[in-house]
């Protein structure tokens, strides 16, 4: 942050407003970071979480009807178990009298448990194919599978059908599973059975390529010959006529516990065991077919050495304990797939909450703004007595040359008697001189121009206040564009003595482009109707820094335009109902601003609007337990302003031209009155800056003689920089603020008019 220096080459202590915005400043872009990388994190797990379900990356295609010439016959006629041992194609069939179950598409949260209790109750070991997204979505499942005897091998990762997929897809589907494994179970496993497959015989050209290819890495591919067929739910008693092999043969016996309701599952499985033990058949895992093969083929080398009954460790000879990088890889997919299957439920049970708050509000903002409306447009509806004294307008303005002008231009259009108050908020470009020429060139005697060094925009606003010669003031933006019954309209609910402040109808002047247009629809959408439903509620959060109107006493009493938050207009809202006045809000009275026209802009100007408001929410957060009007706001007001806080524009726009925004013509100016106006409404006859006792925290010193002898004048503002004022030119000047032109103190002549002291 730039501290200003003064006119005298001393530096000065930089204002609370502007330590305020370099604190603001200083925290944006770590907060932009860190709201990107939440943004980044959020989209990988809803990334992640729809591809584990397929709806990210799935592919549903199955091959059909392909050839098989390049199979081998003694692979399509073969067993069920396809090896490559040696580097050479071998199938193994079932020992006779020995079923293999195996179960595909687990583990299932309702389904497998169900089934590995059966297991458990008849001491019989399974075969789980599993598929690897729900591997990491049910990792305790898993671990309680393996540890329980059973075998597991890998049913690809999203179970897709392999032989449309590339090398890459493949390698990425068996190493996603293996880390999935590894993760919930701490191991690896060897064995593979395809998805959509089904025997030996239905192996076609483009699939056998892929076996090949994972046998060379050595994975043993497992097929069926005996389907119970239970994803069509024929009922129990076909599936246990299904699964149940032709005389003693053995066979490797295919159920489902995932991808469907299994419930025929679940009562036939009981059923089918208890058939074939009753027939003298043992069951095992397809390790242990395996093992029983080799054990085969080493008698048959020894006739001598008496086969080995199988072992536990027999039974999982397939699974190798994970270690290194692949374990804690891993444990990272299984805590990742956690986070994103917490995070999405969350995240749709808030977004349904939110989505019914936001209707509910909607709907209620509707009803009270439809109410509001009609309050208002009654024929019988008054304020009271109409206003028709004058009011002091105060424009703060901070280089603001390409807009100063139209502003003023627009002012000389009031129908209503005005005193324009232009503070110069230390501007490098001109603009008090071009205001004091767009004054003169207009015709205008209301017009003062009071310049500042450079200290933020309540500084500016206070100065305006502390020289308004009117009991109500309208603060406006060097930007904005008055219509010629605005403030007319804007001060007529100050007849009722209750209303302390009026918030104007600020719209957007530049709709040409589309951040433009949607900020239209905002404005109207959000602000207006927003302020129509909290004027019903007597709890407006925001008189908008466009277009408001204040009773200067009101502004006085609450200690004026503060510096300690970024939003000065809700913190000056927030505060005159903590004094116990009324704001309202007046539809009628419109002004046109100039919206940020570029996404940059919009985001400086929203993050502003949001950190400041919070900052004054916080400030006044007493409120919530006050009584009164104060309570009221606290209460009913500020949840609504935390909940949903789309209503919370000070309005104003940012600050580029608005010369293209034409008004409809009105009368060029209503003068102020003359000397023989009743002494109440006249001007008067010192308008130097004055103090007042309530602004205590902001001492205003008068230079004493300086006013009265000098053209030009210098003073210390209240922020403590430099304070000058100046005549504007005049072509017709005030009666009451007629007077001499004096000489400036070196004697030379002036080449200024004279006009009336600014």
């Amino acid at each position: 942050m730039t501290i200003p220096t003064s006119s005298r080459g001393r530096r000065r202590a930089p204002t609370r407003i502007e330590r305020a915005a370099g604190r603001a400043a200083a925290l944006q872009r770590p907060r932009v970071i860190l709201a990107l990388l939440l943004l980044l994190a959020l989209t990988c797990v809803m990334l992640l979480d729809g591809y584990l379900r397929a709806e990210v990356g799935g592919d549903q295609r199955v091959r059909t009807g392909a050839g098989s010439g390049k199979v081998p016959d003694k692979i399509l006629n073969g067993g069920p178990i396809l090896t490559f041992r040696g580097g050479q194609a071998t199938t193994v069939s079932v020992p006779a009298k020995t079923i293999a179950l195996t179960f595909d598409d687990g583990p299932n949260p309702t389904w497998t448990p169900k089934v590995l209790e059966i297991l458990r109750k008849y001491d019989v070991p399974g075969t789980f194919f599993l598929v690897g997204s729900m591997v990491s979505r049910y990792p305790g499942i898993v671990k309680t599978m393996v540890r329980q005897g059973n075998e597991v091998g890998v049913h690809t990762f999203t179970h897709v059908d392999l032989s449309y997929q590339s090398d890459a897809r493949i390698k990425r589907e068996m190493e996603q599973t293996q880390l999935a494994l590894a993760g919930a179970a701490g191991i690896t496993t060897t064995l593979f059975r395809a998805p959509y497959s089904s025997e030996t015989d239905a192996i076609d050209n483009y699939s056998w390529p892929v076996y090949q290819k994972l046998g060379k890495e050595g994975y043993t591919s497992v097929f069926v010959d005996t389907d119970s067929d239970d994803w069509k739910r024929p009922g129990v008693s076909k599936i246990v006529q299904w699964a149940t092999p032709k005389g003693t043969k053995g066979a490797s016996v295919l159920f489902h516990d995932a991808g469907g309701e299994r419930s025929q599952t679940i009562e036939a499985l009981p059923a089918y065991i208890e058939k074939m033990k009753a027939k003298g058949y043992t069951f095992t895992t397809i390790s242990g077919v395996l093992e029983q093969q080799r054990a085969a083929e080493r008698q048959a080398v020894a006739p001598d050495v008496s086969a080995v009954p199988s072992r536990q460790g027999d039974l999982q000879a397939a699974h190798h304990t994970a270690t290194g990088m692949t374990l804690y890889e891993g444990k990272a997919l299984v805590a990742a797939v956690a986070v994103a299957e917490w995070t999405l439920p969350v995240l749709s049970v808030g977004l349904a909450i939110v989505g019914v708050a936001v209707m509910g509000r909607f709907g209620m903002m509707v009803i009270l703004a439809r109410r509001h409306h009609r309050r208002r447009n009654r024929r019988r509806f008054s304020w009271g007595p109409p206003v028709t004294r004058p009011v002091s307008v105060i424009v703060p303005a901070y280089n603001e040359k390409e807009c100063i002008a139209n502003t003023l231009e627009s002012l000389a259009r009031s129908t209503h008697p005005i005193e324009i108050i232009v503070v110069d908020d230390g501007s490098a470009d001109g603009t008090s001189e071009i205001a004091r020429a767009a004054a003169e060139s207009l015709g205008m005697t209301n017009v003062r121009v009071i310049r500042q060094e450079n200290a933020g925009k309540p500084a500016a606003l206070n100065n305006g206040v502390r020289s308004a010669s009117y009991d109500i003031v309208v603060m406006m933006d060097g930007d904005t564009v008055f219509e010629p019954e605005t403030v007319r309209h804007l001060v007529q609910p100050f007849a009722d003595p209750s209303v302390g402040a009026v918030a104007g109808n600020a719209k957007v002047g530049n709709r040409d482009t589309v951040i433009g247009a949607w900020q239209h629809i905002e404005y109207v959408m959000g602000f207006n109707l927003d302020r129509r439903m909290y004027d019903l509620l007597r709890c407006m959060p925001t008189i908008p820094g466009a277009i408001g109107a204040f009773r200067r006493e009101a502004v006085l009493a609450v200690g004026g335009m503060s510096e300690d938050t970024l939003a000065e207009d809700t913190d000056i809202t927030i505060a005159l109902h903590h004094a116990g006045r009324r704001v309202v809000y007046q539809e009628h009275a419109k002004a046109w601003t100039e919206a940020p026209g570029s996404l940059k802009q919009l985001w400086s100007q929203r993050y502003r609007w949001s950190y400041g408001t919070m900052q004054a929410l916080w400030k006044h957060r007493k409120s919530l337990t006050d009584k009164g009007a104060s309570g009221r706001f606290g209460r009913v007001g500020m949840p609504l302003v935390v909940i949903f806080p789309a209503g919370l524009a000070g309005g104003a726009g940012h600050p580029t031209d608005l010369r293209g925004l034409r008004l409809p013509p009105g009368p060029r100016e209503v003068p102020l009155p003359a000397d023989d106006a009743p002494a109440a409404t006249r001007l008067p006859p010192d308008d130097v800056p004055r103090p007042h006792p309530l602004l205590h925290h902001r001492p205003h010193r008068r230079p004493p003689a300086l006013a009265e002898t000098q053209a030009h004048g210098r003073g210390r503002d209240s922020g403590g920089g430099e304070l000058t004022w100046e005549r504007t030119a005049g072509p017709r000047p005030l009666p009451s603020y007629d007077r001499p032109d004096p000489s400036p103190p070196d004697g030379t002549a002036t080449s200024t008019p004279s006009g009336p002291w600014r």
